[in-house]
């Protein structure tokens, strides 16, 4: 008996030494440095581990674009829905603010059930994501229609008048484009040739700014404006460039006919190839310090010179 008591004894003390050979090894692992196959082992979980948060920040960024651009075709504010309503352009619902309603909000609902298009009651919190002051009205539409430049000289002669065209060479900031189809609307120019490169594109901005004049407006927007401006010339236009080096100022160039008017972009005014196709060169006489308007501004004051010659 006493035998079997000291080999049972025996063998748990050679368990626990077993036991502690192993722990003191695991625990000098851990203190000595790594060998060179389970150094990049490490680095490429490391490496997976990183390229995984950078495919959820990705994912998330993707999802967060697609909520942006979710919208992206809208028209909002109420000046600005109201005229697409009065326009007959496909629209294909409206969203109103709850809560009471006023002035012309009352108009726009009536315009709206009138031409039967769908009517979606929100709070403002869902409106502020959709777009910033939208003065409690945001309406859905289709894409933004595009025409070609020659609906834009078939449109000229259908109205029996000269062609008056605008040429924007490279308007990137979309109050710019805005106010310039505001002004163009008004003053009865027939349309507006945009390039679809270094240029804005008509977007709910450029809608709002404008204050609906969009919807009544012929856009053409094309690859190539000096081929664009080729072809006017061959249609009996002549092309009008604004520069500021020019030597005729613009109250004495004759803009009466068949004009197309080029406005270059906000800093840099038109790129070389265009300057040079242009037929006439003229310019807005500076007197102060700054030498330089904004391009909306620029157009107008031309646009209008046109305006009254033509009147004359």
């Amino acid at each position: 008996m006493e035998n079997e008591s000291r080999r049972k004894s025996q063998r748990r003390q050679g368990e626990r030494r077993k036991n502690d050979r192993r722990i003191g090894n695991e625990r000098r692992k851990r203190e000595l440095p790594l060998k060179k196959g389970e150094v990049e082992h490490r680095k490429g979980d490391r490496r997976l581990k990183e390229e995984r948060r950078i495919i959820e920040r990705r994912t998330q960024d993707d999802r967060r674009q697609e909520d942006e651009n979710a919208y992206e075709d809208i028209v909002f504010g109420r000046n600005a829905v109201l005229e697409l309503l009065k326009s007959d352009k496909d629209i294909n619902k409206i969203f109103i603010e709850l809560g009471e309603k006023h002035g012309s909000i009352k108009e726009i609902i009536g315009k709206a059930k009138e031409n039967r298009i769908v009517l979606v009651e929100v709070d403002k919190q869902k409106l502020d994501s959709m777009a910033e002051n939208h003065q409690g009205v945001i309406a859905i539409v289709p894409p933004f229609n595009y025409c070609e430049v020659d609906d834009i000289l078939e449109y000229a002669k259908q109205k029996q008048e000269d062609p008056f065209i605008l040429i924007l060479d490279g308007i990137e900031d979309p109050h710019n484009l805005g106010s310039i189809i505001r002004t163009a609307e008004t003053a009865g120019v027939h349309g507006i040739i945009i390039p679809k490169r270094r240029s804005v594109s008509v977007n709910s901005t450029v809608a709002k700014v404008s204050t609906g004049a969009v919807s009544y407006m012929k856009i053409a927007r094309v690859n190539n404006i000096n081929d664009c401006i080729r072809k006017l010339k061959d249609a009996g236009l002549w092309i009008i460039g604004t520069d500021g080096e020019a030597k005729t100022l613009y109250y004495n160039q004759d803009l009466k006919g068949s004009i197309a008017i080029i406005i270059g972009s906000e800093g840099f005014g038109m790129s070389k190839l265009v300057k040079e196709n242009s037929d006439i060169l003229i310019k807005i006489p500076m007197k102060g310090k700054i030498t330089s308007l904004n391009a909306s501004v620029s157009a107008g004051i031309i646009i209008y010179e046109a305006v009254k010659q033509r009147l004359l």
